[in-house]
């Protein structure tokens, strides 16, 4: 399975984090949540982390995809 790429976060002073992929917001978090995003990207690959906090994760169709002549 390839890996997310073009997932970038950042955070404001007031603690908030606004989550884009490839320039566009994605999500946006605050207060406790924001505060275990932030502990779990420096704790993890911060890619994938970012994919599964927006939802942007194995959308179920993988396997189909998988088997398609075009990615034989």
């Amino acid at each position: 399975m390839p890996r997310p790429s073009g997932f970038s976060y950042a955070q404001f002073d007031d603690g908030s984090v606004t989550i884009t992929h490839r320039g566009r917001a994605a999500g946006r978090l605050r207060g406790a949540r924001a505060r275990k995003f932030l502990a779990e990207a420096a704790a993890a690959e911060p890619q994938l982390v970012m994919a599964r906090w927006t939802g942007a994760y194995k959308h179920g169709n993988e396997r189909a995809a998988r088997e398609h002549p075009r990615n034989r």
